[in-house]
């Protein structure tokens, strides 16, 4: 769990950065990261609920 959220961290990171230089600096490579970080983050915290679901249910 604790490498779940250590990963959704750093895409978070990720995202936001990117997002941020698209938004401010019209720099498009940046918007194609932050468009696939948030498909990988979508992923991941998919992945998240899964596993906090069973945690839960222990």
């Amino acid at each position: 769990m604790n490498e779940l959220i250590a990963k959704i961290k750093e895409l978070n990171e990720a995202l936001l950065i990117d997002a941020a230089a698209q938004a401010e600096k019209g720099n498009k490579a940046a918007g194609t990261r932050a468009r696939k970080a948030s498909l990988e983050l979508e992923k991941v915290l998919k992945e998240f609920r899964k596993v906090s679901l069973e945690e839960s249910k222990k």
